[in-house]
C-alpha cells in the first residue's frame, strides 16, 4: 500500500539542496506536491529553482506546482494553503525547509542579520505551519514536518542567529506535537546533516559525498506518510541513518542553604548529570515533576530536622 498517492504535500524552500530532494522524494512515491522557493535567481526563460523542480517531477510522471513566495511574507502562507485546496480540494502534509544561515559570530553580529534569519527561520516556518496546521486540525488529519538543525540542540560558534532560529524550531515543533495530536496532526523535527549549497563550504571533506541530502529524504518521507504515528520526535538524520533526540534533565539534587559557593555548585551539577535522567513531553510535566522532587526533598528535610 503506497499512503503518500495523491496526498497533497506543500514544501517550502524546495528548489535546492535538502527541499529539493524531499520534493523529488514525496512525487515519486505518488504525492502531488507545491514546491515553494523564492526566484532570487532566474534563468534566461525567466524560471526559479521551484520551477525546475516542478518539470522535474512531471518528467517523471509527478504532479506539482511551484509558489515563489518569501516564507516570511504572511501572504505566502495563506496563499499556499489556498493552492492546495484549489488544485486539489485537501492538505495532508507540511515540510518546512525555507532557511538562511547569515553566519556572523555573536559579538559582531548586526541587529539587521539577526533580525533577518529569525524572520527567514522562525517567523516563517511559524506562518506557514500555522496556516497548515488549521486546515489539517479542521480535517483531523495532517502530517508536518521542521527541518532544523543540531545547532539549534548544542550552539554553533560563527552562526548564532542560526543557532537561535534552529533552537525556536525545535520548540515549535514539539509544542505543536502536542496541540495536535487529538486532531490527528502529528508533528515531528528532522536536524539533518547534508552537504547542500549552505553547508558545502564548511563540510568536511571526508563525507561531502556520504551526506547526501537524497539520503535524508526517506525519512522525511516515512514521517509524512498518514500511516506514520510518530508525534513529538526530534530525530538527527544523514547518510541512511538517524539518532533520536531528546532534551534532558537530570537528578533533582537540594542545594545547600545559605550562600552558594561555585565549587559547591559544581559538584552539585555532576550530581545531578549522573542521576537519574528524565525526558517530558511538554514542559507542564517537567515543572508537576520537579515541583513533585522539590516538595518531596523539603518535606524529607524538615522530618530529619524535627527532634
Amino acid at each position: 500500500m503506497n499512503g503518500l498517492k495523491d496526498r497533497v504535500v506543500i514544501v517550502t524552500g524546495a528548489g535546492k539542496g535538502l527541499g529539493r530532494a524531499f520534493a523529488l522524494d514525496l512525487a515519486a512515491r505518488g504525492a502531488r506536491v507545491i514546491v515553494n522557493n523564492r526566484n532570487r535567481q532566474v534563468d534566461e526563460n525567466g524560471l526559479g529553482p521551484a520551477d525546475h523542480v516542478v518539470r522535474e517531477i512531471q518528467a517523471a510522471g509527478g504532479t506539482a506546482v511551484a509558489d515563489h513566495g518569501a516564507v516570511e511574507d504572511p501572504a505566502t502562507a495563506d496563499r499556499l494553503v489556498a493552492t492546495a485546496l484549489e488544485h486539489w480540494g485537501r492538505l495532508d502534509g507540511l515540510v518546512t525547509s525555507a532557511a538562511v544561515s547569515g553566519p556572523q559570530m555573536l559579538h559582531s553580529t548586526t541587529p539587521e542579520n539577526f533580525a533577518n534569519v529569525l524572520a527567514v527561520n522562525v517567523t516563517g516556518t511559524v506562518l506557514v505551519t500555522t496556516a497548515a496546521s488549521r486546515v489539517m486540525r479542521q480535517a483531523g488529519h495532517g502530517r508536518i514536518v521542521l527541518i532544523a538543525s543540531t545547532a539549534g540542540l548544542y550552539g554553533e560558534p560563527t552562526v548564532s542567529a542560526y543557532a537561535a532560529s534552529k533552537g525556536a524550531v525545535i520548540a515549535l515543533g514539539r509544542t505543536a506535537a502536542v496541540e495536535g495530536e487529538r486532531r490527528g496532526v502529528l508533528t515531528n523535527v528532522v536536524l539533518p546533516y547534508a552537504t547542500t549549497q549552505m553547508t558545502a563550504g564548511a563540510m568536511d571533506p571526508t563525507y561531502v559525498d556520504l551526506m547526501s541530502a537524497e539520503s535524508v529524504a526517506p525519512l522525511v518521507s516515512s514521517l509524512i506518510d498518514p500511516r506514520s504515528t510518530a508525534n513529538g520526535q526530534v530525530i538527527v538524520a544523514a547518510a541512511g541513518s538517524i539518532r533520536a533526540a531528546d532534551a534532558i534533565e537530570g537528578a533533582t539534587v537540594r542545594l545547600p542553604d545559605g550562600p552558594l559557593d561555585p565549587s559547591i555548585l559544581e559538584g552539585v551539577l555532576k550530581t545531578s548529570r549522573d542521576g537519574v535522567q528524565h525526558t517530558f513531553p511538554e514542559a507542564q510535566a517537567a515543572f508537576q515533576d520537579f515541583a513533585a522532587d522539590v516538595a518531596q526533598q523539603g518535606s524529607s528535610a524538615h522530618e530529619e530536622s524535627t527532634p
